[in-house]
């Protein structure tokens, strides 16, 4: 891929039809050289370094490039002089019919909640992450930051709409502020749990066809609501509580 090519991964149009996306900075590359180890998929990534990063082992092909063009391809603005790019994974919506359990993003919006939530998923593992679409894209440079290479260990769907759900997971919970409590017994026995975009959440007719069990996560209420990564740290912690 050249260099030109390589600078308009900032873009999502870009991006997918380029079928690559960057992997900026020496922590998040090491997790994807972590990654490779498992998932060959990830050995197709290629580097590329300044002159301080050029012992760098790489399993992957290696290119050095001066500090001017590592500016020009970077996302930050103090570039650390590494970089990968990495092909963009195939899993789309309905790709996998995997078992175990999902966490279901409708219209997620924020970069930084989903890098977030993708490092709670990693960190418990065994769950899937599903994106409704008009979510941000989870290969947006700001979201691979945030999620500190949690990206490259989730399994991940795209543009997974809430009407293919109940024909995977027979049991669907879905947070709502009136709820009954995530503590409920049959709380964990849920097969994919449903959140909604952050300032509007699912619209209810769309819960209704769903027939989703309403569950929330008791407060004093002294706000309106909780962040969204919050709501799904909790949840998750609370599925993985009886394991621990």
């Amino acid at each position: 891929m050249k260099l030109d090519d390589i600078k308009k991964l900032h873009q999502k149009k870009y991006r997918q039809s380029l079928g690559h996306f960057l992997v900026e900075g020496e922590h998040l590359v090491l997790e994807l050289e972590k990654a490779a180890t498992r998932n060959p998929h990830w050995q197709k990534a290629r580097l590329f370094v300044t002159s301080s990063y050029e012992h760098w082992p790489s399993p992957w092909p290696k290119t050095t490039i001066s500090d001017r063009q590592m500016a020009q391809l970077a996302d930050t603005k103090t570039p650390q002089g590494i970089l990968a790019v990495a092909p963009l994974p195939s899993d789309k919506a309905g790709t996998s019919t995997a078992g175990g359990k999902a966490v279901y993003l409708h219209e997620v919006q924020d970069p930084g909640n989903l890098g977030t939530i993708l490092r709670t998923l990693a960190w418990f593992g065994g769950m899937r992450c599903l994106l409704s679409p008009g979510s941000v894209d989870p290969y947006n440079p700001k979201v691979v930051r945030a999620s500190m290479g949690a990206i490259f260990h989730v399994p991940l769907e795209t543009d997974v709409s809430l009407d293919t759900l109940p024909g995977r997971y027979p049991r669907i919970a879905c947070l709502d502020i009136g709820g009954e409590a995530i503590t409920t017994p049959e709380f964990p026995d849920h097969d994919c749990f449903l959140f909604g975009n952050e300032a509007r959440g699912v619209p209810d007719e769309a819960l209704s066809s769903l027939g989703a069990r309403r569950f929330t996560i008791p407060g004093a209420a002294a706000v309106e609501s909780l962040n969204l990564a919050s709501a799904v740290n909790m949840v998750v912690y609370e599925l993985n509580r009886k394991y621990l």
